[in-house]
């Protein structure tokens, strides 16, 4: 089932690029999350026409991407599992389950997505929660190889709860590039990391990936800090980013993407990305 995961891979990485817009995120049970995704037909239609290379999202929303007309839009990704640490309320119990327990990867298959996504958390005193994970992954792995279906396994390793509400990211690399280094070693065929607090120390994680490497955005920044970022990371061999919030939650999510597909496939500094932004997207 190799060639057929090369063939789902082709769809989904762009010359060997990618820009992933998140919008899965109405499976984390968090109001704030949903900020600018109330009307998801209008959210799917505003980024399927600003065309990045895929569009994340849950079985339950795939058919708004899949369901429009011609072969120009962007590859499915399709996220599997849901949980609960990105609540802001402290949970006496965590866990992470698979959306379909029966058949996990077949929903995917059928909506004829290019890729799968599945969490790998590591959180402060929460070895069920990993334990859980590793689970997850290795029944997706498994119908994966029985489908040809891409895995993408994203490891997050997560400081303790914050005052501000939630686990945040704990970008010390080598906390990073281990957990990296499990995902890859469970199949990964492609790895959604975290960005390393340094971002001069990111090729670790590529190394320890040996396999495509995308960015995971995470919470809303100052965009221009974002471009800054997204260009020094794509610099240590990242090979795309993943960005959600960072989009859909900007007052033009259209011009973000083109500005962001910019410095993916046509090698923009941040400052050409900025300008391009500021233009609205149009001189790409």
């Amino acid at each position: 089932m190799l060639h057929h995961k090369e063939a789902r891979l082709n769809r989904l990485l762009n010359a060997g690029r990618c820009l992933d817009i998140a919008v899965d995120h109405g499976v984390c049970n968090e109001p704030g999350f949903l900020d600018g995704l109330e009307d998801m037909p209008a959210v799917i239609e505003q980024l399927a026409a600003a065309q990045p290379d895929a569009i994340q999202l849950n079985y339950g929303q795939a058919d708004l991407l899949q369901q429009r007309p011609g072969r120009n839009k962007p590859a499915l990704v399709m996220r599997l599992d849901m949980g609960n640490p990105y609540n802001a309320t402290i949970h006496r119990v965590m866990w992470a389950v698979l959306q379909n327990t029966q058949d996990p990867v077949l929903p995917a298959v059928q909506r004829d997505a290019a890729c799968v996504v599945v969490n790998l958390f590591m959180l402060p005193d929460e070895p069920d929660l990993f334990r859980q994970c590793v689970a997850n992954i290795a029944r997706v792995r498994a119908d994966c190889d029985r489908y040809g279906m891409p895995l993408m396994i994203e490891p997050l390793v997560m400081a303790p709860h914050s005052a501000r509400g939630g686990y945040m990211v704990d970008g010390d690399a080598e906390k990073i590039v281990t957990l990296v280094r499990l995902a890859r070693e469970m199949g990964a065929d492609i790895i959604k990391a975290d960005p390393t607090t340094e971002t001069g120390d990111f090729h670790r994680v590529v190394q320890a990936a040996r396999c495509p490497v995308l960015v995971r955005g995470g919470g809303r920044e100052d965009l221009r800090r974002v471009f800054e970022r997204s260009r020094e990371l794509l610099d240590q061999g990242a090979v795309g980013l993943v960005y959600g919030r960072n989009v859909y939650q900007h007052a033009n999510p259209s011009a973000v993407v083109r500005a962001l597909m910019a410095m993916i496939h046509q090698d923009f500094s941040a400052r050409d990305a900025w300008q391009l932004y500021e233009d609205g997207g149009k001189t790409a």
